[in-house]
């Protein structure tokens, strides 16, 4: 019977590509099924073998614990060089950008509210 391994929704493809090639050179038994135009399916890396699901799971569990290890590294090497990305430092690459957005906000936030405040007089 075959088990779901590996979910695929908002996977950069660099990671969907080197899980691909890791499970491939394990010899996992794979293939992968897509969502679909509208989305509506699963997309995911299945494995046809039950019995190598343990195996399987082990190789993608030491696998996520490298990459998170290797991003805070990234991570910590930009905040010692000063270039993490903030909220100021996101202001101003982009401030029409950031504005926009904070305007956006403030707009749903006062379309949720102004009907309550109607009820107080």
């Amino acid at each position: 019977m075959t088990v779901l391994l590996f979910r695929l929704h908002q996977v950069p493809d660099e990671e969907a590509e080197e899980v691909r090639r890791l499970l491939d050179e394990h010899g996992f038994d794979t293939y992968e099924t897509r969502a679909g135009f509208w989305g509506l399916g699963v997309a995911a890396i299945w494995l046809r073998d039950e019995a190598q699901r343990e195996a399987a799971r082990e190789v993608i569990d030491h696998y996520q614990q490298a990459l998170g290890e290797r991003v805070r590294r990234e991570r910590h090497a930009l905040d010692a060089r000063g270039l993490a990305p903030t909220l100021w430092r996101r202001l101003h690459h982009h401030p029409f950008r950031v504005l926009l957005l904070t305007a956006a906000a403030l707009g749903i936030l006062a379309l949720s509210v102004l009907p309550f405040l109607g009820l107080i007089d």
